[in-house]
């Protein structure tokens, strides 16, 4: 089975790089926005519409970055290989999300959502000259963080 995954590079005026923290099944991630391509829907809806669905957020679609060349088994789904699609995004208005300073700062809202559904999710900015594929927790993230640092 596989699991096809789609997740936006979004790099404001000031160089900073836009990152998800995730709080699922007791566990925490740093990861790229985006997620889950739904059935009928093109890589690039599912962006937008991801964009929208976590941050209200509009976003411009740009170039293609990266898929998957490799085998990665998910995580959460034993028997399920994912393959993931990055693109780059723009923002077409500001962002009214909350932006955390750090890593994993959790409101009351955020953590009723988490007892509710086993996962939740804040967004933060990391300034380019300290993002590293070590700035995100997954393997194939890890590789587009690689890929950003050598090509800007």
């Amino acid at each position: 089975m596989f699991n096809i995954r789609v997740y936006g590079i979004l790099i404001n005026d000031r160089r900073q790089v836009l990152v998800s923290d995730e709080f699922i099944r007791g566990n925490q991630y740093t990861k790229f926005p985006g997620g889950g391509l739904e059935f009928g829907e093109g890589t690039r809806d599912c962006l937008a519409r991801e964009f929208m669905e976590e941050m209200n957020l509009k976003v411009i679609v740009g170039r293609h970055i990266y898929t998957t060349d490799f085998f990665q088994l998910s995580a959460f789904n034993p028997g399920h290989q994912i393959v993931s699609i990055y693109y780059e995004a723009t923002a077409m208005e500001p962002i009214t999300a909350p932006l955390r300073l750090n890593p994993f700062e959790f409101d009351a809202r955020e953590m009723e959502m988490y007892e509710k559904t086993g996962e939740t999710e804040t967004f933060r900015m990391i300034d380019w000259h300290v993002f590293s594929p070590e700035s995100v927790s997954l393997p194939i993230d890890k590789v587009v963080a690689s890929i950003l640092k050598e090509s800007y």
